[in-house]
């Protein structure tokens, strides 16, 4: 162990208190979990929200979209806030905002209460890049890896969790709301275990927030999918969906204009279109699009009763959840830690191209062999494979494709990228679901959802060709011992990358001599920067 890993490994959590290993990973990964369990619970329930609140199919997929819009303009505010605030009072914030927004969905008895609540849950994202930032800073090199695995592993726990106990808790006669009860019991338990576990530790930047910055991105998505969801209600040339078509490219260009204009912008424009990163951030939002078209899709299709549309299994929730979902769920919680392990040892972008490979059979599998319950299973279970191998491999990606004073600010662009695929995702199956309704059954015609299908295979086409593009014409490394091995490891392990983790300048996760690799002050290299 270095000497700067050994003195962070033992530096007191509070006054007096040195930080535990245990208890910290635990607290961690239990906040993850209760992040990646909020997502889940209303997968399988839009078509009960839609029922209990007497509102649209397309309205109510905004349940699911406006968590996902909200977690694409929080994350990388929250980013910034840990660095400027510091770590332990954002993240107890967080889960207070998230325990208030659960409270909320619980007694909403509007659409646009509960809606209200699940952008409050939103704001849970950032308690993963948190969480990561956490560890960086309080555990010795030799444990990260594994620290970071582990609590990245939970993304997929919580996901699992939430889909089986929603089927649990809403058989019968249960309400949608039943299931926010779960959330609740999670969100009270992380808090309360945050508070006793988290070490107190000074603010690792200074500066501010770029509110107006986070405002603007937030209108402007809002503005990009709600013609999405309620083109077929509005109708696609009608004036309100060509006015918010105008409006998003209005108001994101202006976004783009101040976050060019400002010294500590959200996020920098020039890492959209930056020619290294463009293979990331593409592959990012492929991969994000085909997460949620999968749920959406093969949720809906199960549950359809066969004898009134001439397809479908009359699945219940439960049923849905734990036969059809959950083989994918375990198969992505087995999968994380080896595709870790694949890319390090292969590359990122082969195994990338595997990943898009493995999500284009899957919605293949799903667009025409879909009659048979195997079927289903097997191409929800590959989808679930490509969106996992592809978070294994995008961090890792992004870190080659960049300078190290780059990488938090390149990683929190790619993060955004996964969050709108997400929430584009939902809105467009969704949509081209409801457009598809049949008249005399008022259930979705068949043929819908192949072409939901066929756009989810062609998401994970995308993605297998950037990566083959980008695998055949990209510059290649120089051999011998790669600098970021170490950092590499861990990230991929992960899955996920934070977005507030600063890169350390020699590649070990302990300071050792406050300059980077350039012979800079540290300050000035490091990346815990949104």
């Amino acid at each position: 162990m270095t000497p700067a890993a050994r003195s962070r490994s033992t530096a007191p959590a509070g006054p007096g208190r040195p930080a535990r290993p245990g208890p910290l990973v635990l607290t961690l990964a239990l906040a993850v979990t209760t992040l990646s369990l909020l997502q889940s619970l209303v997968v399988p329930l839009l078509g009960s929200i839609a029922e209990e609140l007497q509102v649209s199919a397309a309205a109510a997929g905004w349940v699911l979209t406006a968590n996902l819009l909200a977690a694409a303009v929080s994350t990388p505010v929250l980013g910034r806030l840990g660095d400027t605030r510091g770590e332990r009072p954002v993240f107890l914030g967080i889960l207070v905002v998230v325990t208030l927004g659960t409270v909320l969905t619980l007694v909403a008895t509007s659409l646009p209460l509960l809606l209200l609540g699940r952008v409050l849950q939103g704001t849970s994202y950032g308690l993963f890049p948190l969480s990561i930032s956490v560890l960086r800073r309080e555990l010795p090199a030799e444990r990260l890896s594994v620290a970071m695995s582990l609590v990245s592993s939970t993304l997929g726990v919580g996901g699992v969790v939430g889909l089986v106990a929603t089927g649990l808790v809403t058989q019968g006669d249960g309400s949608y709301r039943d299931a926010f009860w779960i959330g609740l019991a999670v969100c009270l338990a992380s808090l309360a275990l945050a508070t006793a576990v988290l070490p107190r530790r000074p603010a690792t930047a200074s500066g501010g927030v770029d509110w107006w910055g986070a405002g603007l991105l937030g209108a402007g998505l809002v503005l990009l999918l709600l013609p999405v969801s309620q083109g077929n209600a509005w109708g696609w040339t009608s004036p309100p969906t060509i006015g918010c078509a105008v409006g998003a490219v209005v108001v994101l260009a202006g976004w783009v204009l101040l976050q060019r204009r400002l010294r500590e912008p959200l996020v920098r424009p020039s890492m959209l279109t930056d020619p290294r990163t463009l293979a990331p951030n593409i592959a990012g939002l492929m991969t994000g699009l085909g997460l949620f078209i999968s749920f959406i899709a093969v949720l809906q299709y199960v549950q359809t009763p066969a004898e009134v549309a001439g397809y479908g299994f009359g699945a219940s929730v439960l049923e849905a959840a734990v036969v059809y979902l959950l083989p994918g769920g375990v198969v992505g919680i087995v999968l994380a830690p080896v595709a870790g392990r694949v890319v390090t040892r292969v590359g990122a972008l082969p195994t990338l191209l595997a990943g898009g490979l493995a999500g284009l059979a899957g919605f293949l599998l799903l667009a025409l062999l879909r009659s048979a319950p195997a079927g289903v299973v097997a191409g929800g279970l590959l989808a679930q494979v490509w969106v996992t191998v592809a978070y294994a491999a995008l961090p890792t990606l992004v870190v080659h494709a960049v300078r190290p004073s780059e990488t938090g600010v390149a990683n929190a662009v790619n993060s955004i990228t996964r969050s709108v695929g997400q929430a584009a995702g939902s809105a467009l199956a969704v949509a081209l679901l409801t457009a598809g309704t049949d008249p005399a059954t008022g259930l979705p015609r068949a043929s819908a959802f192949t072409l939901v299908c066929l756009i989810g295979a062609a998401a994970a086409a995308v993605v297998a060709l950037v990566a083959l593009v980008a695998a055949v014409g990209g510059p290649r490394r120089p051999a011998g011992e790669d600098p970021l091995a170490d950092v590499e490891r861990a990230t991929a392990g992960a899955g996920e990358w934070s977005p507030v983790s600063g890169l350390p300048s020699n590649g070990h996760t302990g300071r050792t001599n406050g300059t980077g690799p350039s012979g800079a002050p540290e300050e000035e290299n490091a990346v815990n920067r949104p």
